[in-house]
């Protein structure tokens, strides 16, 4: 049991075959007290469920990461409900108040609408840090942490074929994570960020078919899609006491992309 005795917080964790999903369902495998936050109430409720049948613990609560008020009162919920935040993971990259994220293809610099930049680093930048600055408090109070921020490999890198707001955003929480664990360090607050590559969960695989999923395909070393339960590993072990030695850095899970 990794996380026996932890209490989690997990954004944007309602989508079924989602990163988030699989992170709240192997937390509470590994014995921590999970509460989790999305917009998607229908799909929360069902994971909660799912999760409490399975002899897990695991609470929904209704959360816009870009909604700063709405962020106080997820984790005042959570620290009413376990006495305690040990554990954060930032990983909402969509769907927030002000518009959605398109990872893959979309519009050039040029044709790109102020509204879509805006809407990609509110739902993923913003939310990030507004996680983060509301978890800490908590954090400290219980003697130290971790927060555990999703990226991405295009965090890391760059492409021709990809939405320029996804890479800016992601590579913004990229830094951000490192800013953190230097300012917090002493709190015993540690700060990491996973770098996913092409990982098939609902939304990418519904934005990949046909010749699209095939260029993807070709420029991963692996030859294939990474799993869900790829990152969720990752992020178990970043949020364990495991990677007490662990901070500021960037774990990529990506099938050799940024290898090359």
């Amino acid at each position: 049991m990794r996380l026996q005795g932890k209490v989690a917080f997990v954004s944007g964790a309602a989508r079924p075959q989602g990163i988030g999903a699989a992170t709240v369902r192997l937390f509470a495998r590994e014995g921590g007290q999970v509460v989790f936050g999305d917009i998607r109430e229908d799909d929360g409720r069902r994971l909660e469920a799912e999760v409490r049948e399975g002899g897990g613990e695991a609470q929904f609560v209704s959360l816009d990461v870009t909604n700063e008020e709405e962020w106080r009162q997820a984790i005042a919920d959570t620290v009413a409900r376990y006495g305690r935040l040990d554990v954060l993971v930032n990983n909402a990259a969509g769907g927030g108040g002000r518009g959605s994220v398109r990872r893959g293809g979309g519009a050039s610099i040029e044709e790109m609408a102020v509204e879509s930049w805006d809407g990609t680093m509110a739902a993923i930048a913003r939310g990030t840090f507004l996680g983060t600055k509301t978890a800490i408090p908590e954090m400290r109070k219980a003697g130290g942490g971790a927060i555990v921020n999703v990226s991405s490999q295009l965090g890391l890198v760059g492409s021709d074929n990809n939405n320029a707001a996804y890479h800016a955003a992601k590579g913004a929480v990229t830094i951000f994570t490192k800013a953190t664990a230097l300012q917090y360090v002493g709190d015993g607050i540690r700060v990491n960020s996973v770098h996913p590559g092409p990982i098939a969960t609902d939304s990418f695989l519904q934005g990949h078919e046909g010749e699209r999923l095939r260029m993807v395909l070709s420029r991963i070393p692996q030859g294939v899609a990474g799993t869900p339960e790829d990152i969720a590993y990752g992020i178990l072990y970043l949020a364990s006491d495991e990677s007490r030695f662990v901070t500021g850095s960037e774990l990529v899970i990506d099938g050799g992309w940024t290898a090359q």
